[in-house]
């Protein structure tokens, strides 16, 4: 991987990065097949992906996974991850979309309120974009992480741990996903393999999903 800038700004802390050998098509399955691929994504941080509403029953939009990690200054945090349509998303998000792919993320911290949860009444705590297209040699991407709570300079620090960890999980990318996907090519049932396509149309605030 190429890391080509790590900046802060008024929204929040985004990558820019370079991959080899990985296509938009790659990145597109990953996201349906998170429970295959969270291991190799951050083999020393994440500690084991689950479904809440699983993709196969729900799509991938509205789809939810527990996602428990440690990060590099030790915090270990326990979020569900909702996968949300672009469009209903504020506006300051969706301002960063500028590639022809993007997923964008909200995070959740339930802290054990799983069973009386409901997404519309739970304290956000921050949305994460990713965003990629294709290019020479792979694909040429950025991911962002949003603030929802202003936390002033103790949001800064948060977000540049953070990106250390979101740095080696795109990194990751690059070494595992190009062969995983090749070995599930096998796999024809959208039971086991689902497949969603996050192209988008328009940039911005006018950014829309063409195919979801």
């Amino acid at each position: 991987m190429m890391l080509r800038s790590t900046r802060q700004d008024e929204l929040g802390t985004h990558l820019e990065w370079e991959l080899d050998g990985v296509t938009p098509k790659m990145i597109n399955w990953f996201w349906g097949n998170l429970e295959k691929c969270d291991s190799l994504w951050h083999p020393n941080q994440h500690m084991g992906l689950s479904w809440f509403k699983d993709p196969r029953d729900v799509g991938v939009i509205g789809s939810i996974h527990r996602a428990p990690q440690k990060w590099n200054d030790g915090r270990f945090i326990k979020p569900y991850i909702l996968l949300a349509d672009v469009q209903k998303v504020p506006d300051h998000v969706r301002e960063v979309i500028k590639y022809d792919h993007a997923v964008v993320a909200i995070g959740y911290d339930l802290d054990g309120r799983e069973e009386t949860w409901d997404p519309e009444k739970t304290r956000k705590e921050a949305y994460r974009v990713h965003q990629w297209q294709s290019s020479e040699d792979g694909v040429v991407g950025m991911s962002s992480a949003i603030p929802i709570h202003p936390a002033g300079d103790q949001y800064e620090d948060s977000g540049l741990i953070w990106a250390q960890h979101a740095a080696e999980e795109v990194g990751n990318w690059e070494v595992f996903l190009p062969q995983l996907y090749s070995l599930y090519r096998v796999v024809t049932d959208r039971k086991i393999c689902p497949y969603f396509s996050f192209l988008i149309e328009g940039k911005g605030v006018n950014a829309k999903y063409k195919n979801l």
